[in-house]
């Protein structure tokens, strides 16, 4: 498969984390808002795994073992795909 195709597919299956189900992993692809630097601060960066653990007025993913709970405002911000 081409490159360019590769990467036509992964931005298909990209979705914000707010509207990705609970109970999958996901690779975090893109962080893009105004909150996104306080999220690199804490480490919480591109290519890093997630698994959505709740769906809610806030979302509760884990992350290299520990749990974050993320606005649904903080939440449309994080792009992710599928693994």
């Amino acid at each position: 498969m081409s490159v360019g195709l590769t990467e036509a597919l992964e931005r298909d299956s990209a979705l914000n984390l707010d509207q990705a189900a609970v109970g999958c992993n996901f690779q975090v692809t893109s962080l893009k808002g105004p909150a996104c630097r306080q999220l690199r601060e804490i480490g919480f960066c591109e290519e890093m795994r997630v698994r959505k653990i709740a769906d809610g007025r806030t979302l509760l993913c884990a992350v290299c073992g520990t749990r974050l709970a993320l606005s649904r405002t903080l939440a449309k911000q994080v792009r992710v795909t599928p693994v």
